[in-house]
């Protein structure tokens, strides 16, 4: 039995943020903020709204492009940092309720930025285990709502979206996208790079010693990017290994959507061409495990993916983790 990915689904919050705009209240600029990161833009969730709200919206999406309703789905998986509600009840439980996948488990993981890719590899071998015939894959992510917007070194890089993949048994001949090949790795001595220090059993909140900031994203912006550079740099060339083929023979590499200038350090060390990489950061910024699936759909949307093209995805984040995965489109 293989597993196919049979369906795209995406979601963005309406409000739209730019640079302009966000200079009104940080102490920045357009012209800073597009030099150093190449963002222009980005989504804000709704006071309203939850990690859970946009993946709902993702995942009824990708149910509808299939044509298959949510009884159908064994399993929900969702990605995310930025969760409902601390640890649980799980957020994938929520969509499933919600949703109606009343046939369904569900359960979150949660990998940083390279959520989407765990998560791609975890539903490929659920599927080709036989223990579900049809995986629901969401990432959904809020991460503005636990942004320091006081910091104006990392309140600029963040956004928030929603993106989902269903996937199904099928046959070894079939139609459908496949993943190929997956490559996950960690290097937790770097995980104070990239942050929550206050919340977890580490640290419980204590209000007469913690303010709301210390709740928030804290990020080594240095530490990050020379990790993040390394980490797809190795990740590209690693899932090339595994199919044997250079970098150079792909027809797309799909990053995380965090910064241009990782990207481009990346695309200069593997000396290859950065229309190879396809980015969407400008108008929706870092938004976590979900800017690998949004610019999927974007570039399903696109009509930029053909039958037969190798697609390879890498992320990377807090954990510190990286990896990717190698599909067969």
């Amino acid at each position: 039995m293989h597993a196919t990915i049979s369906a795209f689904g995406a979601y963005v919050p309406e409000r739209r943020v730019t640079n302009d705009e966000l200079a009104q209240s940080v102490d920045t600029s357009d012209e800073w903020i597009q030099s150093h990161t190449g963002i222009r833009e980005r989504r804000i969730a709704a006071p309203d709204q939850a990690a859970s709200d946009l993946g709902i919206a993702a995942g009824r999406a990708a149910l509808e492009r299939r044509g298959i309703g949510p009884e159908t789905v064994d399993m929900v998986i969702v990605a995310s940092s930025t969760t409902d509600y601390p640890n649980f009840p799980s957020t994938a439980s929520i969509i499933q309720d919600r949703l109606g996948c009343v046939n369904a488990g569900a359960f979150d993981i949660s990998a940083g930025c390279t959520g989407f890719a765990y998560g791609l590899e975890l539903a490929r071998s659920l599927v080709e285990a036989g223990s579900a015939a049809t995986v629901l894959l969401i990432a959904a992510e809020t991460l503005t709502k636990i942004t320091n917007w006081d910091d104006r070194n990392s309140c600029v890089l963040f956004g928030d979206g929603a993106g989902a993949a269903v996937f199904e048994a099928g046959e070894e001949n079939g139609s459908g996208t496949r993943v190929l090949h997956s490559w996950l790795k960690s290097k937790g001595s770097g995980d104070a790079a990239l942050i929550r220090h206050v919340g977890g059993s580490r640290t419980p909140f204590d209000p007469a010693v913690h303010t709301a900031a210390d709740m928030q994203i804290y990020m080594d912006g240095r530490a990050v990017y020379l990790f993040a550079v390394d980490a797809v740099v190795r990740t590209i060339q690693a899932l090339c290994d595994k199919e044997q083929i250079e970098p150079r023979e792909l027809d797309w590499i799909v990053p995380h959507q965090a910064n241009i200038r990782i990207i481009e350090a990346a695309a200069k060390r593997l000396k290859l061409p950065m229309d190879l990489f396809f980015t969407n950061l400008d108008r929706y910024a870092n938004t976590s495990a979900a800017s690998i699936p949004l610019a999927i759909k974007e570039m399903i949307d696109q009509d930029l993916l053909k039958t037969g093209q190798r697609v390879l995805t890498v992320g990377f984040g807090a954990g510190l983790s990286y990896g990717g995965n190698l599909l067969r489109w």
